[in-house]
């Protein structure tokens, strides 16, 4: 199994075993089912406060929420979603460090550019040595298992 090696200088290596697909696919499902709540919630609420003319701001939170939750999870909560967290996977930068505010917003975002023309950059990682996704590229993240392991893999 691929597995992504920490190298700082001075520091004992620190190796990570990469999330195989089908456990990125299964936390992704999860989190789609737990975003989809989320959004029905809040634009019923904005539905029933906004009346006429609440098109625009409802737009606005499709955007907005799977960026924030995004965000929170993966900057706020060791880099796991509740669907990652399930999957005991989690998402870290390319030197082994936890995401940035800013890693966070780009691998979301990210998340679009993955899904355009027909879902090429979430099957990109199928024929990518290190499990990456174009997200993952952008934002130089890696997913990979909870627990440390002892081998490591070139990146």
């Amino acid at each position: 199994m691929d597995e992504k090696a920490k190298m700082e200088p001075g520091l004992p290596s620190e190796t990570h075993e990469l999330a195989d697909l089908s456990s990125r696919l299964i936390a992704m499902i999860i989190d789609g089912f737990l975003l989809m709540a989320l959004v029905m919630v809040v634009f019923f609420v904005l539905a029933f406060i906004g009346g006429e003319g609440s098109e625009s701001i409802i737009q606005a939170f499709s955007l907005a929420i799977p960026v924030g939750y995004h965000w929170y999870f993966w900057t706020r909560r060791d880099g796991q979603t509740p669907g990652k967290f399930a999957m005991s996977i989690r998402v870290i930068k390319a030197d082994g460090t936890p995401l940035s505010d800013t890693d966070a917003v780009i691998r979301a975002i990210g998340y679009n550019v993955s899904s355009v023309i027909f879902g090429l950059g979430y099957i990109w990682a199928i024929f990518d040595k290190n499990n990456q996704t174009w997200h993952d590229k952008l934002a130089r993240t890696y997913v990979v298992t909870k627990d440390k392991q002892r081998h490591t893999v070139d990146v």
